[in-house]
């Protein structure tokens, strides 16, 4: 008998309400006192300057405003673990609009008080089921705000990286949504139960076809602490380069996840 489907993951609105602003606090925070030099050093990101960076984490926000400006759709045909897949092709039009918004805000926490202003103001005036279009599918308003501690972790630790010193903090539970909707992600692209996923203290997931595991330790497990998960998941670090670092340990026939990383790209 096949096991039986899981429900998905719930999250809390409000908690994710507070775990966004908390992040994106601790980003306008850090990024207030940059000096010209640091807002023009380069990024990982290609071509992206760290004022462009800064800009683009303000869309974290506004994309909700800009949805929320779209009619709503009859129903929801989305799911939120439709979203890490469907982002990719918005990457060309992403780096435009950052481009294009480093250059229209010179001053840069000025726009970051407006955009946290803005999106305060749309999240207390809309109810969490209202549906979004969003480039997974119409979801509600509650779950794409999910997606929003993604975007904010991934790109705060874009800056840190890009920043010597810099050292923005990360909200625990913006660290945590981001890591457990990366983890049921995996578990959506390689279903089954021969691997366990540890992400220590946020997530576990079971992955991966193959003999299914009851009990004991799992023959095939594969560990590593959130931020490294993060940076597996969102392409910033390589599975060999984890392993070489011994950023995670894996164990098992069936414990390499080189193939099926990474899931946003």
């Amino acid at each position: 008998m096949p096991p039986a489907r899981k429900r998905p993951r719930a999250y809390d609105p409000a908690r994710t309400r507070a775990a966004v602003l908390a992040q994106f606090g601790n980003v306008r925070s850090a990024v207030r006192g940059l000096t010209p030099e640091q807002l023009a050093l380069p990024t990982r990101l290609g071509e992206w300057s760290v004022r462009e960076l800064v800009a683009h984490v303000g869309t974290a926000l506004t994309a909700v405003d800009r949805l929320l400006g779209e009619p709503e759709p009859v129903r929801q045909d989305g799911r939120l673990l439709d979203w890490p897949f469907a982002i990719a092709a918005d990457a060309d039009a992403i780096a435009g609009t950052a481009r294009r918004l480093a250059a229209e805000h010179p001053d840069l926490d000025a726009h970051l008080a407006e955009v946290e202003r803005r999106f305060i103001e749309r999240l207390d005036t809309h109810s969490g089921s209202r549906l979004l279009p969003t480039s997974a599918g119409a979801l509600p308003l509650a779950d794409y705000v999910v997606t929003r501690t993604v975007e904010l972790v991934v790109h705060t630790d874009d800056l840190n990286a890009a920043v010597p010193g810099l050292d923005i903090p990360y909200d625990r539970q913006a660290l945590a949504a981001a890591t457990r909707l990366l983890a049921d992600a995996l578990a959506v692209k390689a279903p089954g139960g021969s691997t366990e996923v540890r992400i220590p203290p946020y997530a576990v997931v079971q992955c991966v076809e193959g003999p299914r595991h009851t009990r004991g330790t799992p023959p095939n497990v594969v560990e590593t602490e959130p931020l490294t998960w993060v940076r597996l998941a969102t392409g910033r670090l390589t599975w060999k380069d984890a392993l070489d670092a011994a950023k995670v340990s894996a164990s098992g026939e069936r414990a390499d996840l080189g193939a099926l990383l990474p899931l946003l790209s």
